[in-house]
């Protein structure tokens, strides 16, 4: 995915998706490359992060169990 960086201020990029630039998002800067300006043209690559994913599922389900435990009691 291609974005261009359409304005940066008080630590906010908002990207125009490319390459219709009709959608767009934000960002904070700091999570965007070194030197980045407005009119950049960043491509972007989205992966899967699995670990993130279980690590996510078990909280999930031990804030559950609590909860459920408690509500028995």
């Amino acid at each position: 995915m291609l974005v261009t960086v359409d304005k940066i201020e008080k630590g906010i990029a908002k990207l125009l998706i490319r390459p219709a630039e009709k959608e767009s998002f934000t960002i904070p800067v700091q999570e965007l490359p070194e030197k980045v300006i407005e009119g950049s043209i960043l491509k972007l690559k989205f992966e899967q992060a699995a670990a993130e994913k279980n690590s996510a599922e078990k909280r999930v389900s031990s804030l559950l169990d609590r909860l459920q435990n408690k509500s028995k009691q």
